[in-house]
């Protein structure tokens, strides 16, 4: 008969040492009678045991996200290297977790390999976190008997990874920074400032320039409508989120267009060179065939057009076609990476060059992002410039013309 998994909770503690010294912490029990019977083992005398209450604020109820399986990762194989044990690490990383979602999963993984199951099979059983491509590296580690450099590894690639993911990120910021300030702003000036003006032009008794007259009706339907043009935003946002979450055909389209966007087309270019590379470097050094490899990499690369690109490979490559050749036949990758696959190939070194194809292009996706920084620093100047300038000069105008009519 299988034994029922405890689940561990965290209590909040204050009671008197051994020298009748007030005290308190936290601790991880079942419940409040075993939480009281450790810390009388521990020598302490409770005085009071609570179950801890989280915040939804607190880092303790926050999400798991991908840096945070990278850090596991890499303390995993630092303890593996170390000579621990892997149950005996999961539960030394899995009691300093800050995060319970976190803490809760790392148990159940220790207890599915003290069970015994194999690591890569209890990784598996959390798809959100751990996907095929980890789960197949960790499984080639343990077969292999190298599962602490193999986590290394796999460290090393989601930290590049997520490095490459930030920069993208801060990237696409600018552009939508812009675009947001100016609404803001364009918004404070038509609710706020031309209203005043409006009242002063109506004791003109003339007839407005047409360019005032259109800021003057805007101003009126942003006053009157304001709270169903930002409900109109809000829907239509969570519509387009929404259908491009279930359409893989509308993904698709913006994966294409994306990247005909100018200077950001070019960096989201250089980015998913750079990760079919770093995946296909990190696939192909594991031992995985280069035909699986490509499978991972189409996965892995981010944007449709590429992904396409390398399934194309993949199928160059399975009908004997060199590396180098299939990727050439696509004529989306640069001359520079076809020609530095080709000399791997050659050489026998293709996971080192790779590496290196990854290496340049993350740099020159760097710096194109401060590039971008750099040159939309100026373009906000000169957005609001436009946006604020035209405003004033729309409210000017009456005044003007009043001026020349009196001269």
């Amino acid at each position: 008969m299988a034994t029922k998994e405890v689940k561990l909770q965290t209590f909040v503690w204050q009671g008197r040492d051994k020298s009748g010294n007030l005290t308190k912490g936290k601790l991880d029990a079942a419940n409040v009678a075993t939480a009281r019977a450790q810390l009388r083992s521990q020598g302490i005398k409770p005085k009071k045991v609570a179950k801890e209450s989280i915040s939804l604020f607190s880092n303790r109820s926050k999400a798991i996200k991908t840096l945070d399986i990278a850090f596991f990762t890499r303390q995993i194989a630092t303890m593996l290297r170390s000579g621990v044990p892997l149950i005996q690490s999961l539960e030394i990383v899995a009691g300093g977790s800050e995060k319970d979602k976190m803490k809760k999963m790392l148990y159940d993984i220790r207890n599915d390999v003290s069970g015994g199951s194999d690591f890569s099979a209890a990784l598996s059983k959390f798809p959100i976190f751990f996907d095929d491509l980890y789960c197949n590296l960790v499984k080639a580690g343990e077969q292999s008997g190298a599962l602490d450099a193999m986590l290394d590894r796999i460290a090393t690639y989601k930290e590049k990874v997520e490095a490459l993911k930030a920069k993208i990120r801060k990237a696409m910021t600018y552009p939508i920074a812009v675009v947001v300030i100016g609404i803001i702003v364009t918004a404070i000036l038509l609710v706020k400032v031309v209203p005043v003006f409006e009242s002063v032009f109506s004791s003109f008794g003339a007839d407005l320039p047409v360019f005032t007259r259109f800021v003057v009706n805007l101003s009126d339907v942003v006053q009157k409508w304001w709270f169903a043009v930002m409900l109109a935003v809000a829907v239509a946002g969570f519509l387009i989120q929404s259908v491009h979450r279930k359409s893989e055909k509308f993904r698709d389209f913006v994966g294409r267009s994306v990247l005909k966007i100018p200077v950001l087309g070019s960096i989201l270019h250089k980015a998913a060179i750079a990760r079919f590379a770093r995946t296909l470097a990190t696939t192909f050094a594991a031992g995985v065939p280069l035909v699986e490899a490509l499978d991972s990499a189409a996965g892995a690369v981010g944007n449709v057009v590429y992904r396409n690109a390398v399934i194309q490979i993949r199928n160059g490559v399975s009908t004997g076609q060199s590396l180098m050749n299939a990727v050439q036949m696509t004529d989306i990758f640069p001359n520079m990476a076809i020609q530095m696959i080709g000399i791997g190939e050659e050489a026998g070194s293709l996971e080192a060059m790779l590496d290196k194809v990854a290496a340049f292009y993350e740099q020159e996706v760097d710096n194109a992002v401060d590039s971008l920084s750099s040159l939309m620093e100026p373009m906000i100047m000169a957005v609001l410039g436009v946006l604020v300038g035209g405003l004033v000069i729309a409210m000017y105008l009456p005044i003007f013309q009043l001026g020349n009519v009196v001269g």
